[in-house]
């Protein structure tokens, strides 16, 4: 495998290179370290880039500027450069049971060496480590092999590893089709035996990677593989119902593979959650697009309920969102009305939250033409900026800790 192409400075945000830097003039031994070592070496640019380091949080701090310590059981560090964030983490270590006692009554936090650190991790294509300056790629998991071979493998043994995070089922099954890499057979077979162990996982964990599922380039995969392992009827047993039947799930399908054609924001999830409810509506609810959808049927579906709130784990106001949209659809059959009216008469309508999910979906529905869809769009573009001061700041959202 040539790594120099695709491990070459000019690949890695100089952001990145700084923080690496200022560490290892400090005599901090530091690396890029995890996903974007993946990424790099298969030809990705890389989302996001996360450092690796010998320095503790509080050195870490001072050596970074614009960096500050988060997390109370896993402590790291986050800087703040533009718009993004660079999580920065010591290395660490498994303490052995013999081990656990009062000196380490927080074993996340128990440092060690870059390989004790690579051992912790969840997949060997995960366990990589580069020093872009010294062009030093440290691999102490096999995982190059497991990348030549285009392999999803589990560092140590799969059931143990599972069974410490059941999220790592979503993960693998996320990442295989993200990178289109198979899973190793062993990993597979632990999937299946541990699937009931995410009854116990955190719902706000299982969104996130769910909404992962949905970013790949063909969302269908994960969702039919999650299916066949017999996880999709654990995380969400409403849309397992409709995989088993195999008509429903041929369309289901169907409207998945379509996600990437509608220009939704994919760093959205309030939009991504919305196709997907759309998707599930149309097949098992209300079929019939023009049928206009009242707040009182919705109220009475309880399984579209269920779905949203407690497999999902979307939020009240993205909800309230996919609802309106639904909603909404069969006012945009009026464009003719509309279109006689004055613009201050169309504000609040345009201005409403589920406006663009509703016209999205109305498009998919073949709903309006392409004429309605040009009037419909020009005008929202029209009040995109007004909108856009409307919203408060918001924010960001700390990243999930990794192991």
């Amino acid at each position: 495998m040539s790594k120099k192409p695709q491990l070459h400075k000019s690949f890695i945000d100089p952001n990145a290179l700084g923080i690496v830097e200022n560490l290892q003039l400090k005599k901090h031994t530091t690396y890029l370290v995890g996903g974007c070592v993946r990424d790099l070496l298969i030809g990705i640019i890389p989302k996001d880039f996360d450092i690796a380091t010998s320095a503790k949080p509080n050195e870490v701090k001072r050596c970074v500027p614009r960096s500050y310590i988060i997390g109370k059981r896993f402590r790291l560090v986050l800087a703040k450069r533009g718009d993004g964030f660079f999580e920065i983490a010591t290395f660490r270590r498994e303490v052995p049971e013999s081990e656990k006692n009062e000196e380490f009554p927080q074993e996340d936090n128990a440092f060690g060496t870059s390989k004790e650190d690579a051992l912790r991790r969840d997949f060997t294509v995960n366990g990589l480590f580069y020093d872009p300056f010294k062009e030093d790629l440290l691999d102490h998991c096999k995982g190059i092999t497991d990348l030549e071979n285009q392999i999803i493998r589990m560092i140590g043994d799969p059931n143990r590893r599972l069974k410490e995070d059941p999220i790592r089922i979503l993960r693998a099954l996320r990442l295989a089709h993200k990178i289109n890499f198979s899973l190793d057979p062993q990993l597979r077979a632990a999937m299946q035996s541990n699937a009931d162990s995410l009854f116990d996982s955190a719902l706000p964990r299982r969104r996130e990677e769910l909404l992962k599922f949905l970013r790949v380039k063909d969302p269908s995969k994960p969702f039919l593989e999650a299916y066949d392992l017999g996880v999709l009827k654990v995380i969400a047993p409403t849309l397992n119902d409709l995989f088993n039947n195999s008509e429903e799930r041929h369309e289901f399908v169907a409207k998945l593979r379509n996600i990437n054609e509608l220009h939704l924001n994919a760093d959205n999830p309030t939009e991504l959650f919305v196709y997907l409810i759309h998707a599930y509506v149309r097949i098992k609810i209300w079929p019939d697009p023009t049928q206009k959808i009242t707040n009182k049927m919705i109220e009475d579906c309880e399984d579209l309920k269920k779905l949203m709130k407690f497999e999902l784990g979307m939020y009240n106001l993205e909800q309230e969102v996919a609802e309106k949209a639904l909603k909404m659809q069969t006012h945009l059959l009026a464009a003719d009305d509309f279109k006689q009216k004055e613009d201050r008469r169309l504000l609040p309508v345009l201005k409403n939250p589920a406006f663009r999910c509703a016209m999205l979906l109305a498009h998919t529905d073949a709903l309006i033409n392409d004429t309605d869809w040009d009037f419909w769009s020009e005008k929202y573009e029209q009040i995109l900026p007004e909108i856009a001061a409307m919203k408060p700041q918001t924010r960001r959202k700390r990243r999930p800790r990794r192991k």
